[in-house]
């Protein structure tokens, strides 16, 4: 069934921060909305590219060769197989748009990682 999602509204239902959660389903991807603040972990996804899309504040996507900021509005692909790790100096709301098959942690497992069936729908 066709339906609408106010992205505000879902993040403004939690405060964690680095637990994604899912807002939509399509063609074997998922739509999750992520608080960021902080330093993330470095890891790498073997199969799978990542989506990062601000949607308020700014992150800094740590690669082993250069950094991308990315501004409110904006987002970046991390390539599969590419090692990297967000940094939030301050509070960022993000999108991610990632195949299902995405652990949150890539290749790293700690009290962070999420496995699909772990993730909470909102």
């Amino acid at each position: 069934m066709a339906d609408k999602v106010n992205l505000a509204e879902k993040l403004a239902g939690f405060e964690e921060v680095w637990v994604p959660k899912v807002v939509g389903e399509l063609n074997g991807q998922l739509v999750k909305v992520v608080k960021f603040r902080g330093e993330y972990v470095w890891h790498h996804h073997e199969g799978e590219d990542e989506l990062f899309w601000v949607i308020k504040g700014r992150i800094r996507m740590l690669l082993r060769d250069r950094e991308i900021t990315v501004e409110e509005g904006e987002f970046c692909i991390v390539p599969r197989g590419v090692e990297h790790k967000p940094v939030a100096d301050e509070l960022a709301e993000v999108v991610l748009f990632e195949p299902d098959s995405t652990l949150n942690t890539g290749n790293v497992r700690n009290d962070l990682t999420r496995t699909r069936d772990e993730l909470e729908r909102i």
